[in-house]
C-alpha cells in the first residue's frame, strides 16, 4: 500500500465580504517534492472574475492525471517490447456532462496520443494492442467510472 499527499490551501481576500458570494477560487495545491501549483475553480464553472483562468482546475488536472498515467504505463510497455520512444504528445480532452444519475460529471476522456519511436515501424495492432495494456494498468482509470477511449493514430 502506498499513500500520496497533497496540500491544498486558499485564503480568503481582506476586501472579500465572501457570503456574496463573490471572492477569489484561486488557490494553490502544494506537492511533497516541492511543487506547487495555481489552482482555481474553471471559468466554465465560476465565472470570471472569481476564478482564476491562467490556473490549473481540478477538471483539467484529472484529464491530465489519466493521460499522465497512461502515458507512463505505455512508456514501460514500450521499453519491455525493446522500442524505443523518441517522443509522446497527448491532446487529452475531458468531457463535462450529466451522468446516469443525473450528476455533473466528468464522463468521458478522450486520450489522443501522438507516439513517435526511433527508426522502427510499429505496426497500428501493435500501437493498439500497447495502449489497451496501458489503459489495463493505469491505476488512475482503474480508480474511476469516466470513460476512458484512446483514439490511436499512426
Amino acid at each position: 500500500m502506498s499513500e500520496y499527499f497533497a496540500i491544498v490551501e486558499w485564503q480568503r481576500q481582506t476586501d472579500e465580504a465572501y457570503t456574496d458570494n463573490h471572492y477569489s477560487r484561486g488557490h494553490h495545491w502544494h506537492f511533497d517534492g516541492g511543487q506547487t501549483v495555481a489552482a482555481s475553480s474553471s471559468p466554465h464553472v465560476v465565472p470570471l472574475p472569481y476564478s482564476v483562468e491562467a490556473n490549473v482546475d481540478p477538471e483539467e488536472a484529472f484529464v491530465a492525471s489519466l493521460s499522465s498515467c497512461h502515458m507512463l504505463f505505455f512508456l514501460s510497455i514500450a521499453a519491455k517490447n525493446r522500442l524505443v520512444v523518441d517522443s509522446y504528445e497527448d491532446k487529452a480532452v475531458g468531457i463535462m456532462a450529466l451522468n446516469e444519475q443525473g450528476k455533473m460529471a466528468m464522463t468521458e476522456v478522450k486520450l489522443n496520443p501522438k507516439v513517435a519511436f526511433s527508426g522502427q515501424e510499429v505496426s497500428l495492432a501493435k500501437l493498439e494492442k500497447m495502449h489497451h495494456q496501458a489503459h489495463q494498468q493505469c491505476f488512475i482509470a482503474n480508480s474511476v467510472t469516466t470513460k476512458v477511449t484512446t483514439n490511436i493514430a499512426l
